[in-house]
């Protein structure tokens, strides 16, 4: 009994030597990622105008034929100038149509009806539309739906090299730097959330020291919404209380949380 004793202590040791608590800029509790799907008018409209208004950064994930490309692009320039990510949503938006709640999903963007290569190609070349927007070589990549798959096969493993992280697992947080994978990170849906309920999140990622990532679509519009209010009230929060809550682009914070996970000895 002695020796599985001091077995047990041994490791509870090597776990705690090896477990490295992330160190966000300026001293902050958590960092948090707000990243927006689906390129909407809502978010043009209403989102960046009111991040913007409080200082913070966030990302947006505009697959190329979506509702405000392109249409309103040079509004999408402006935002990427005013330091907000446009991240990696696909040309298309293609999903896999498998599956209740799937019947919107049109048969020509049915994941399950293409090729791996295929979808591969296509978000590489929505890497080259942004680049073409924004400047930028480097971003991150949200698969629609969160589908990893196309024609049975995995498209997503062959694309790490194009991008700094994937938001592409379901909700957690991630607290230090040996226990997380940048390409599967997780995310929070939050559609329908209070107010009190985005409040109450990052204030759990804060008392973990914690990366926490946010998933809205249409913000008081659209599909997938949160109200204007509560949005707002979770946007006041984190600006009323920057010095605990770093809240920037997810690619600022993945290449911050890679290169603590890098220098890890």
């Amino acid at each position: 009994m002695r020796a599985l004793l001091l077995a047990a202590a041994g490791l509870l040791m090597t776990w705690t030597a090896q477990a490295a608590p992330f160190v966000w800029p300026n001293g902050a509790q958590a960092a948090v990622s707000l990243g927006y799907d689906d390129g909407l008018d809502s978010q043009l409209d209403h989102v960046i105008p009111q991040l913007n208004k409080r200082g913070l950064r966030a990302s947006f994930y505009v697959p190329i034929n979506g509702p405000t490309l392109p249409g309103r692009q040079n509004e999408w320039k402006a935002a990427a100038a005013a330091g907000h990510e446009l991240g990696n949503h696909s040309l298309f938006h293609s999903c896999s149509a498998k599956g209740p709640g799937r019947e919107w999903v049109q048969p020509h963007r049915d994941l399950e009806r293409q090729m791996a290569a295929q979808v591969q190609e296509q978000v590489i070349a929505a890497n080259t539309w942004l680049q073409a927007l924004d400047g930028k070589n480097e971003r991150t990549f949200t698969p629609p739906c969160l589908d990893m798959k196309a024609g049975g096969q995995d498209f997503v493993a062959a694309l790490k090299p194009h991008f700094v992280a994937f938001r592409a697992a379901g909700p957690g947080m991630v607290t230090d730097t040996a226990g997380f994978d940048p390409y599967a990170m997780p995310v929070y849906f939050v559609e329908g959330w209070t107010g009190e309920q985005l409040i109450a999140l990052v204030e759990k990622a804060a008392a973990q020291h914690a990366l926490v990532s946010l998933l809205f679509h249409g913000v008081g519009a659209e599909h997938l919404s949160v109200s204007r209010e509560a949005h707002d009230q979770l946007l006041d929060h984190l600006a009323r209380n920057k010095a605990r809550f770093w809240t920037d682009s997810f690619v600022n914070v993945m290449t911050q949380a890679r290169a603590q996970q890098a220098a890890k000895p």
